[in-house]
């Protein structure tokens, strides 16, 4: 997104607004418009008055709402007639603005106001600039002008999607701008006392294609109270600080936890139940990811329990049933991420539900006990014992633990090549910096299948009764452990390798994977403090953070999404992996290098960073296409509390063998 927009965000719906408040049609790495369920509902939403666009005095800022100042066209002899006070907020399916005019002058005014919009209902896929081009030769646009504003429609086959605005007081016009498109113009006479005002109230609904209509919408001023009431409801009280906390921590959590609220995205649990999950980001993951709102949750459980119990019900509720190749669903297995856009819908993407993650599943069973020990309460381990005893299952079956040993996945050309959290195509390469080709046993899968067998064991003794399941499990968990070692440590560099690629060979470069084994617990004590301390070389930190690959490798690249970059959430692992392991002075600075980096960026950090060196610039350099606000980077600071909270002391992810 532009430096310059403003994003707001509430239950599923996101607009990303300019300066002014207004919305452009952008494409590409930074779209804006207004957001619902994978689709562009407004797609251009620009004011005037008297003919002339209005300078921006004070640009659109906020989270919960947005507010601009703008003034018409004026000289310092000649001042513009009028003000324009512009606040706009966001709820589920609906962006909502008041237009309040202050008039300048001391005699009545007359202000011709006059707002164009339209709804292009982009995809989200469609938006992104990946030069792909989806067919969609059947697809209709409509637009219709009603009385009390304008709607929009957009249909192809059975998918049908709205978009309603409506204006209180009605225009006097609406027409319009070109016969060809579906762009109309809006247009209001506001008569303004001497020093008085006029209001205009907007509301621009979106009625996406499946989903119910969304609850009638109140002034901006509501929303925002209603926003305000049930953020701070979420954050409640700020989390207790350790007393040698850092300066930045407490500022940090409490961005981490108002961003967190805003996020959470509803979604439905086994029984039909309605629930609230951490969406993964904006703009183009506000949705129910596997992974990220694991991890999210995971950060955030020792503080905010009711994200994981949220996500934990509704990765149970679409853990998959059957065999559908092309999402990669298998029994058992959980999904990797939930998509409701038009292009999902004909699955000219398989992201409608798609499996494609091999660590999902894994951490699906490490939150659950993990929930259970945090909260004291066996309920939830109690009601997923049929879909953990399912996940275990597919880690065996499907996953490759009783095939060749390890978790594996094979590359789906369809949807993604690299299925661990590390998911772009080359990010899982060799010393060359060629891709490993599959079926490939990523590193931090197999420490995260080992944590799972060790925690369902666990539960299997204590909540479900069943110690012979737990015997084996526990047998399989410690073959698992020494055959990794054997496998996996790479004797010349003294460190893991990043995977296993199909034929075997340990794909040899140096990666920030080997941190999240110390969080797992699958290294002994002298590996994982070998692997700990080498992390902390300057090569691998930057000194904002630990780089995804060490530089200097033929394959590092700072800019590249996974192969150079810094993720907060990938640090969050390993600070907590250093804590465990008693490496209080790695811990202490990766935890400063993060909460310094969020100090640059409004105690926000932003999901990924570039790799390059503080030595080099004394900034963190953004990368460019990087998600904000982003779910498990919102959450790595509470994750940082926690590790700093454990310097030495028991695991921060629960005890293991």
């Amino acid at each position: 997104m532009s430096t310059a927009d403003t994003t707001l965000v509430r239950a599923g719906t996101f607009a990303v607004l300019g300066a002014d408040g207004g919305v452009s049609g952008r494409r590409g790495t930074s779209p804006d418009g207004l957001f619902h369920r994978d689709a562009r509902h407004l797609s251009r939403w620009a004011l005037t008055v008297d003919g002339a666009a209005p300078a921006v005095l004070v640009p659109s800022s906020g989270d919960a709402s947005a507010l601009c100042i703008l003034t018409p066209p004026g000289t310092r002899d000649e001042p513009a007639a009028c003000t324009v006070f512009r606040e706009q907020a966001v709820d589920s399916g609906l962006l909502t603005e008041r237009l309040r005019l202050v008039s300048n002058r001391p005699e009545p005014v007359t202000a011709l106001l006059s707002l164009t919009a339209d709804a292009d209902f982009a995809d989200q896929f469609e938006l992104r600039s990946d030069k792909r081009r989806y067919v969609k030769a059947d697809a209709l646009h409509t637009a219709s002008a009603h009385s009390k504003g304008v709607a929009f429609t957009y249909e192809r086959g059975e998918w049908l999607s709205r978009t309603s605005v409506c204006a209180s007081p009605a225009p006097a016009s609406v027409r319009p701008l070109d016969p060809q498109g579906t762009a109309h113009r809006l247009d209001w006479h506001l008569e303004l006392p001497a020093h008085g005002t006029a209001e205009l109230l907007l509301t621009v609904t979106a009625y996406a294609h499946g989903a119910p209509a969304p609850a009638l919408a109140g002034s901006p001023g509501e929303a925002v109270g209603e926003h305000a009431a049930d953020v701070s409801a979420f954050v409640g009280a700020a989390p207790a600080m350790p007393p040698d906390a850092p300066a930045d921590l407490a500022a940090a959590c409490a961005r981490g936890l108002s961003d967190l609220a805003a996020l959470r995205v509803p979604a439905t649990g086994p029984d039909g139940e309605q629930v609230r999950v951490p969406g993964a980001g904006i703009p183009w993951f506000l949705t129910l990811f596997g992974r990220d709102s694991l991890f999210t949750s995971l950060f955030a459980l020792p503080y905010r329990p009711e994200l994981a119990e949220g996500t934990l019900r509704a990765l149970a509720a679409t853990q998959g049933t059957e065999y559908d190749t092309g999402r990669g669903e298998q029994p058992g297995r959980i999904v990797h991420e939930i998509r409701h856009g038009e292009l999902a819908h004909f699955r000219q993407v398989p992201y409608g539900r798609y499996y494609g993650s091999v660590d999902a599943t894994p951490l699906f069973l490490v939150l659950l006990d993990e929930y259970t020990e945090a909260t004291g309460d066996p309920a939830l381990a109690s009601r997923l014992e049929r879909h953990a005893r399912a996940a275990v299952a597919w880690m065996f079956r499907d996953g490759g633990l009783d095939g060749g040993g390890y978790l594996v996945y094979s590359p789906d050309p369809q949807g993604l090549v690299n299925q661990n959290w590390k998911d772009s195509d080359g990010a899982v390469c060799f010393l060359d910096g060629t891709q490993a080709e599959g079926p490939i046993a990523v590193s931090e899968a197999q420490g995260y299948a080992y944590d799972a067998l060790v925690r369902t064991a666990r539960l299997a003794r204590t909540v479900w009764d069943d110690a012979e399941y737990a015997d084996r499990l526990e047998s399989a968990a410690a073959d698992l452990r020494v055959r990794f070692l054997r496998d996996f440590w790479m004797s010349g560099p003294d460190f893991p390798a990043l995977a296993l690629d199909g034929r075997g060979r340990q794909v040899d470069s140096l990666a920030s994977d080997a941190g999240h084994l110390l969080w797992s617990g699958i290294l002994d004590e002298r590996h994982a403090q070998r692997v700990g301390r080498r992390l902390l070389e300057s090569d691998f930190f930057s000194g904002w953070a630990i780089r995804t690959l060490a530089s200097g490798q033929p394959g590092y690249h700072p800019l590249s999404y996974h192969r150079g970059t810094c993720w907060p959430h990938d640090n969050a692992v390993i600070l907590l992996g250093l804590a465990r392991c008693g490496l209080a002075d790695e811990a202490r600075t990766v935890a400063l290098g993060l909460l310094e980096a969020s100090a640059h960026h409004g105690h926000r950090l932003p999901e990924v960073m570039a790799g390059y060196s503080r030595t080099q610039y004394p900034r963190p350099v953004p990368y460019p296409h990087s998600c904000s606000p982003q779910a498990w980077a919102a959450a790595t600071p509470l994750a940082v509390l926690t590790a700093l909270r454990t310097e030495g002391g028991p695991s921060p992810s629960g005890a293991r063998p």
